[in-house]
């Protein structure tokens, strides 16, 4: 059995600001930094053979800090399959521009709706999709293998990576909020 390390990367400038990142760029914070060690010293009793993150530095620059303790990862991948989800034309505009611009009621729903998505954007019903593929991916290659797996991912990924693992409804999915400095394991 193989099993998984799932995290997300440490808080960035736009977290700091509650400002839509989505696929933007964005570098973490100094306390963004500090999580990611605090997680490398949290993972650096367990095995970790092979490390997937996006392509976001954000996400790259934690697994960094929590592969400091781990020579026998071999392998980085970079998938995609697990990058944010899109805000669409929301990214870099702040939480509260967008509650003054489109209401509260409607930033409700594409900040945390099932279905809503913001133009250009993606809904959580989106993101389920492409990460359903990855996990079917990542079990046919290494259930029954003994091997650890670092992910290091982003925030609304990791929801739906923990609905589909955990089989958990969607009302539970979109009320969670993940946390910087926390993992969660799953086997495989």
């Amino acid at each position: 059995m193989s099993v998984i390390y799932l995290f997300r990367h440490g808080q960035s400038e736009f977290n700091l600001t509650k400002t839509f990142t989505g696929w933007l760029d964005i570098k973490l914070t100094p306390l963004g930094i500090k999580q990611a060690k605090t997680l490398g010293v949290m993972l650096k009793d367990k095995t970790i053979n092979l490390a997937y993150t996006t392509s976001l530095s954000r996400a790259a620059d934690t697994l960094k800090e929590v592969l400091v303790y781990h020579p026998e990862c071999q392998e980085t991948i970079i998938d995609d399959r697990l990058i944010e989800r899109s805000y669409g034309i929301l990214s870099g505009h702040t939480h509260e521009e967008t509650i003054a611009k489109y209401g509260q009621e409607q930033f409700d729903k594409w900040h945390r709706g099932w279905e809503d998505k913001a133009q250009d954007g993606e809904s959580f019903a989106d993101v389920e999709v492409r990460v359903q593929s990855f996990i079917t991916d990542l079990k046919a290659k290494y259930s029954g293998q003994n091997l650890g797996i670092a992910i290091s991912s982003h925030g609304n990924s990791i929801r739906l990576f923990r609905k589909i693992m955990e089989n958990a409804t969607i009302e539970d999915t979109v009320s969670w909020t993940i946390p910087y400095d926390q993992y969660f394991e799953y086997e495989i």
